[in-house]
Formats: structure tokens, C-alpha cells, sequence
């Protein structure tokens, strides 16, 4: 056993020592140690619940014969850090996560992995973990939150961001949004709309590396979570003894099939970033254009929050990631023989029918024919940007607009409160991704008082999206401003032309008017230059490798 180098020998009497005086006495010593990763913590909803998950997944880690011993992950939730500094530093978390999974796993000897997290940087970087560590490993999240239910509808905390549009829009009196503030969020788990957590979770059954249910079930349903989480603990044990690593499961396969789930479920845009992060991990390349070429044969089946009104609950009823592959398996869209945790593809969606079909289409008769996620090329991001494609309004789907440009969110933010952005514009954030920002923002805050001000306009950003983001909003664009990125050179008025069905984002500049652009530009000082993000801004790379950090 791996975990021999801490136990074993003469040389180890003190280790054993100290196993001792944590209570772990010979008998549990003669077992493998399995690592219990709790990203509990009294900050994020969606992890308030894991102290239960996580003695689940020792008990079931226990009953098949290991020594499971917790430690911790930290965990930034997303809403909160929204609009402010704190935003930051949620993309860059996924970075310390898997650094730290990989310190207190190699300083401890452990020889395997449960992983339990469950908003949307924590996920990827277990992710991260589990690949670069490559010991027998499983996921098992919280589980999402239910839908809040406010005057006959269900809603979620997205509905929240919008109402401070709507406030200073004059559509929303104070007392309402105060009433929708006390029930968006009803209790514990992951925001309950298709948003970057929940996506990634899902994903997480399409990449194999956690069991059916694991993105669907609700947090609520605390039976049903605590024995998807002993089966957990008792996979891990089967893994182990099996000999099956991560990088066994995480193959170009399994990336494959999990960006066609995320086209056919129209998850988050997020998910580019992070499947490439994960893949990096792994020693995989998955260019971004990949993401286009699945979405181009991958019918949309399914349409939740913020897309539609659905909601996880309904996906969890209607059958589940299982009953999504099942139907997306109908058109040969997905590798059957690829390795998960418990078996092949195959053999787990087997059987997995839709309950629901008016939350899972069936491929003959989809929400739309392409995916979710479109990757746009052009003159402004020759690179690449990334749109939740499945979020975009048909009349926007092709939109020419007056650039109005801003060197931060939170200046955009303030234009857009004091009513200066009006229908017909582009609204332009930049110097706000990887190294920009730095950190890569999300971008909730703009989108949804846009949306709340009811304006039809666009916005483009090298910064990113929260899943819960809708309209005609690209992201990811790169290069990025801080690297003298196109999106650096435009001007106000710059006419931009997004064209998302043809896979185009322009500006109608002259190459010329553009070299003299790029030959006055000037890089501006680092928003940020003490700390870890600063370290962070020195050695990430471009959002369209994944914005990883390089070793």
C-alpha cells in the first residue's frame, strides 16, 4: 500500500506515534487511509450541509474495510463574492485547491481519494486533484438547492441579481425584492439552476468520476445524498482494490463525452475553462475548438434555469445525467466503452429512460438542433470567446452595436445603474481577465441588471460569465486586454458585429486603423500587485488554455 511509507518500519515509530494520538490505534493502521476531502464550511449554502456527506462517505469508506481520515478544502461562494474584489478570487481558488489536495495527500501517504465539494471552482479543482495525484478517487458532491418559490414561481438566486435592475429600473418596489430575497435560496445546496456548480457536477458523471445522481439529487433529499454517499466510500474501496486511477477513467473519451453532455444540457460556459483545466492535468490538449465542433452535432435537449424555467429538481424527476446520455447515446453521440468509476458508459445509462419529457427532450425533437456553448472567432478575439448560446434570445442571436467600453465591472456597473446604457449598444468590459482582472471576474452583477433593466443590448468581455448569466454575453475573450488583445483597441462607437450562428465576433475597424491602435496602446500597472493574486497574474495563462497556472 502506498500509505506503507507512513506506517510501516521502525523508521515509522513516530508516525505511528502521532497516528495514535488522533485515536488511529494498529488495527486501523493495517488498512489502507483514504482521504476524505470536506469542503465544508458556514459561508457557502451549498456547503453548510457536507459534515453529514462526509461521515457518510467514511462510514461506506469503513464497511469496506479502509481508514478514512478527513481533512479539509477551502471554498469561495461565488454569490457572494460577486461584484466586489472577493470575485477575484474565486477562479484563482480552484488553483489553491487542488495545490492543497495535492500537499496534504502526498505529506500524507494516502492511498485514495473521496472528494466532496460542491460549488463551482471546488469541483474542478478536485478535479484538478484527482488527475495530477492519480490514486484511486471518487466525487460526491452535496447536491443541489431546491427552487424558491415566489408569487406562483419557481425562482432561484439569478432572479435576485436581476431585481437590482428591475429596482432601478422602477419595476420592483423595495418591499418585493425583500420578499424575493427571503425565498430565492430556500436551504442548503448548490444554486439550484443549471449554473456552473450543478453543470459541473453533472459533468462530473459524464467524465466517470463520480456515480449516477450525483449532480441531480437535491441537497434536501438528505437520504437519498447520504447513500449516494456511502456507496462512495465503498467504490473507492473497489477502486483501490482494482487498481483503476483517475487518468484511467479521464481520457480524451471521457472529455468528449462530457462536453456532449454539456451541449445537450446547455451548461454553463465556465465548463471550457475547466474541462480544458482538467484535461491539462491529465496531459491532454483540448483546444477550443473541440467545444464547437461537439456543439455543431449535439442536439440542446434540455432547457433550465437561467435558459428556461426548469429547474434541478426537474432534472433529477425526469430521469437525471443517466436518462440525458441514454437519449444523446441514440444519435452515436457518446464513447459507451469509456471507464467510469463503476463500470463502463454503457453499462450505467443502460436501461435509463426519460420521466419527464417536458424537461428532457428527446433527440428527434430538441430545443435546438447545436449545443449550448459556441466558441466565436474574429478580428476582436482571434483567439477565441466563448457564449452560452442556449441563453441568447433568438432576435439576438445576430446583433450589430455602438461599443461603449470600460476598463473595469465596476464602472460598467455604475453606467449601467445610472441609466447610460441604452438599447442598440455594446457594452465592452475588459482588463478584467486572467492576468487583467486579475482573476477573470464573473460578469453577474452587469448581465443581470441588464437583463432587469429589460435592455436589448450586447456584452463582451475578456472576463467571464456566471452560469446563471443570459442574453447575448461573450466571454473569454482572447487574447485578453492586459496582453494587448484586440479588445484593448476599441474605441467608443467602434461598431461591433456578433453573429453567433456563424460562429463571428468583429469589429469594424480597418487592419490599419487597428496597427495604429495597438502601436499607441500602453500596458497599464497591475490592479493588484502584492499577494497571492499577484503571484497568481504572473503565472496563469489565457483563458482559451484553460487560465491554469503554469508550474
Amino acid at each position: 500500500m502506498r500509505s506503507d511509507i507512513v506506517k510501516k518500519g521502525a523508521t515509522r515509530c513516530a508516525h505511528r506515534s502521532l497516528f495514535n494520538a488522533n485515536g488511529f490505534g494498529p488495527e486501523e493502521l493495517k488498512k489502507p487511509l483514504i482521504g476524505v476531502c470536506n469542503s465544508f464550511n458556514e459561508i457557502i449554502p451549498g456547503h453548510m450541509h457536507l459534515r453529514s456527506i462526509t461521515e457518510a462517505a467514511k462510514l461506506g469508506v469503513a464497511s469496506a474495510g479502509g481508514t478514512p481520515i478527513e481533512f479539509p478544502a477551502i471554498a469561495v461562494c461565488d454569490g457572494i463574492a460577486m461584484g466586489h474584489t472577493g470575485m477575484k478570487y474565486s477562479l484563482a481558488s480552484r488553483e489553491l485547491i487542488a495545490d492543497s489536495i495535492e500537499a496534504v495527500t502526498m505529506a500524507s501517504g494516502f492511498d485514495a481519494l473521496i472528494l466532496i465539494p460542491n460549488c463551482d471552482k471546488v469541483v474542478p479543482g478536485m478535479l484538478m486533484a484527482a488527475a495530477r495525484l492519480n490514486i484511486p478517487s471518487v466525487i460526491v458532491s452535496g447536491g443541489p438547492m431546491l427552487a424558491g418559490r415566489f408569487h406562483g414561481r419557481d425562482v432561484s438566486v439569478s432572479q435576485c441579481f436581476e431585481a437590482a435592475g428591475k429596482f432601478a429600473a422602477g419595476q420592483m418596489s423595495q418591499e418585493e425584492m425583500t420578499e424575493l430575497e427571503s425565498k430565492a435560496c430556500p436551504g442548503c445546496g448548490s444554486c439550484s439552476g443549471l449554473f456552473t456548480a450543478n453543470t459541473m457536477n453533472c459533468l462530473s458523471e459524464a467524465l466517470g468520476m463520480a456515480l449516477p445522481g450525483n449532480g441531480t439529487i437535491p441537497a434536501a433529499y438528505n437520504g437519498a445524498r447520504l447513500i449516494l454517499a456511502k456507496r462512495a466510500g465503498k467504490v473507492v474501496m473497489d477502486l483501490l482494490k482494482k487498481n483503476i486511477l483517475p487518468r484511467d477513467i479521464l481520457t480524451r473519451k471521457a472529455f468528449e463525452n462530457a462536453i456532449t453532455v454539456d451541449m445537450g444540457i446547455g451548461g454553463s460556459s465556465n465548463t471550457v475553462l475547466h474541462l480544458t483545466a482538467i484535461a491539462h492535468e491529465c496531459g491532454i490538449e483540448i483546444p477550443a475548438e473541440l467545444f464547437d465542433e461537439i456543439s455543431a452535432r449535439t442536439p440542446y435537449i434540455t432547457k433550465l434555469s437561467p435558459a428556461g424555467k426548469h429547474h434541478m429538481q426537474d432534472l433529477e424527476e425526469a430521469g437525471g445525467i443517466s436518462a440525458v446520455m441514454h437519449e444523446l447515446s441514440k444519435k452515436n453521440l457518446l464513447h459507451l466503452d469509456a471507464l467510469t468509476v463503476t463500470g463502463t458508459l454503457g453499462e450505467r445509462i443502460e436501461g435509463a429512460e426519460i420521466e419527464r419529457d417536458d424537461v428532457i427532450h428527446s433527440v428527434e425533437n430538441p430545443y435546438r438542433p447545436t449545443g449550448g456553448i459556441a466558441i466565436l472567432k474574429g478580428n476582436l478575439c482571434p483567439d477565441c470567446a466563448v457564449v452560452k448560446a442556449s441563453a441568447v434570445a433568438d432576435d439576438m442571436l445576430v446583433y450589430k452595436g455602438k461599443a461603449k467600453c470600460f476598463d473595469s465591472e465596476e464602472t460598467a456597473i455604475n453606467a449601467i445603474m445610472a441609466s447610460e446604457i441604452h438599447d442598440g449598444d455594446v457594452v465592452v468590459i475588459r482588463y478584467e481577465g486572467p492576468k487583467g482582472g486579475p482573476g477573470m471576474q464573473e460578469m453577474l452583477n452587469p448581465t443581470a441588471a441588464i437583463t432587469g433593466a429589460g435592455l436589448k443590448v450586447g456584452l463582451i468581455t475578456d472576463g467571464r460569465f456566471s452560469g446563471a448569466s443570459q442574453g447575448a454575453c461573450i466571454g473569454h475573450i482572447s487574447p485578453e486586454a492586459m496582453e494587448g488583445g484586440p479588445i484593448a483597441l476599441i474605441h467608443d462607437g467602434d461598431i461591433i458585429s456578433i453573429d453567433i450562428p456563424n460562429r463571428k465576433l468583429e469589429l469594424e475597424v480597418s487592419d490599419d486603423e487597428l496597427a495604429k491602435r495597438r502601436a499607441a496602446w500602453v500596458k497599464p500597472e497591475p490592479k493588484i500587485k502584492t499577494g497571492y493574486l499577484a503571484r497568481y497574474a504572473k503565472l496563469t495563462t489565457s483563458a482559451s488554455t484553460g487560465a491554469v497556472v503554469n508550474a
